[in-house]
C-alpha cells in the first residue's frame, strides 16, 4: 500500500464538463494538464484519474497521459465509485484534483502532504481554505488538491445516505467538523483575493486563461500567476468583473450551491 495517492476527478455528468476537459490550452487539453500536473507533484506516490463506465466519457482514456492509469467502473454515486478506485489502488490517503482549473499548482499541493503528515495527529481532511473561512475548493481560484484520509472515505461509504451528500463526499467531511477531524491550511496571501479567477465555468474565462499561458507559459504557478494579475489591472479588473457576474454563480451552481460562500463555516 503506497501513502498517498493522487486522483484527478473526471467523473463528469454533463456535456459542459465534458467540454470542458477536453479544451485546450497551449496544444493542451485541460484534463490534460491537470494530469500531469498532479504527476509532477513530489510528495505523491502515484496518480490515478477517476471516470465512470458511462460511455460518454470513454475520451477520457484519449486524454490522460499515457503514464497515467484511468479508473473507470459502474457506480451509482461518486463516493462508491471512489471507494472502487481505492480497493483497486490501496493508500492511506488521497489527494483529490478536480478538472475545474488547469493550474494545479504543485508547490501548494506538496505542502497539503506535508502539512498532513506533521500533524501529531491524522486529519480526516486536509485542505487549504480563504480568510473569511471559505474553503479554497469552493473558491474561483482552485489550484489546490484536497487531502482524505481512505478509511474515513471507507467510513462514509458505510453511513451516507443522502444521495447528495454521497455525490459531495469531501465537502460533507468539511462542512461537519463535529464528526471529523478537519485542518486547514490558509491560503496563500496574494492569492487570497476577490479579483482573482482562475476557475473555467464560462467563454470569458477561457480568455483569461489564454492570456495567462500566452503570458507566462505553460509551466506557470500561483505565485507567477498572482504577481501577473498584481501587475496587470486590466486583468485583475476582467477577473474581478466575472466573479461578480454570472460565472461565479455558474461555478456555484457547478457544486451545487447557491452561493459559494453559503457552506457551514469550519470551526
Amino acid at each position: 500500500m503506497i501513502q498517498t495517492l493522487g486522483i484527478v476527478d473526471a467523473c463528469f455528468h454533463t456535456d459542459k464538463e465534458r467540454r470542458r476537459a477536453a479544451g485546450r490550452l497551449h496544444g493542451k487539453s485541460v484534463l490534460e494538464w491537470v494530469s500531469r500536473r498532479a504527476t509532477d507533484c513530489q510528495q505523491l506516490d502515484g496518480v490515478i484519474v477517476v471516470t465512470t463506465a458511462d460511455p460518454a466519457n470513454d475520451f477520457v482514456k484519449d486524454l490522460v497521459p499515457l503514464d497515467v492509469p484511468v479508473f473507470a467502473a459502474e457506480a451509482d454515486d461518486i463516493l462508491f465509485l471512489w471507494v472502487k478506485a481505492l480497493e483497486a489502488y490501496p493508500c492511506e490517503k488521497f489527494v483529490r484534483f478536480e478538472t475545474v482549473c488547469p493550474f494545479v499548482d504543485r508547490f501548494l499541493v506538496d505542502r497539503l502532504v506535508k502539512e498532513a503528515r506533521r500533524l501529531p495527529e491524522p486529519a480526516d481532511y486536509v485542505g487549504y481554505r480563504t480568510q473569511d473561512g471559505t474553503p479554497a475548493m469552493l473558491s474561483s481560484a482552485v489550484l489546490y488538491g484536497e487531502l482524505v484520509l481512505t478509511k474515513t472515505l471507507h467510513r462514509l461509504n458505510e453511513k451516507l445516505r443522502s444521495a447528495e451528500d454521497r455525490q459531495h463526499p469531501t465537502r460533507y467531511i468539511y462542512t461537519h467538523p463535529d464528526r471529523f477531524r478537519v485542518h486547514w491550511i490558509p491560503v496563500p496571501e496574494k492569492l487570497d483575493r476577490r479579483d482573482i479567477r482562475l476557475v473555467l465555468v464560462n467563454e470569458d474565462d477561457w480568455e483569461v486563461h489564454q492570456i495567462i499561458v500566452d503570458t507566462l507559459g505553460p509551466d506557470c504557478d500561483g505565485h507567477h500567476i498572482a504577481g501577473l494579475i498584481e501587475g496587470c489591472p486590466s486583468l485583475r479588473r476582467q477577473m474581478e468583473a466575472i466573479n461578480l457576474g454570472a460565472g461565479h454563480e455558474g461555478f456555484a451552481a457547478q457544486h451545487n450551491l447557491t452561493d459559494p460562500h453559503s457552506v457551514r463555516r469550519p470551526r
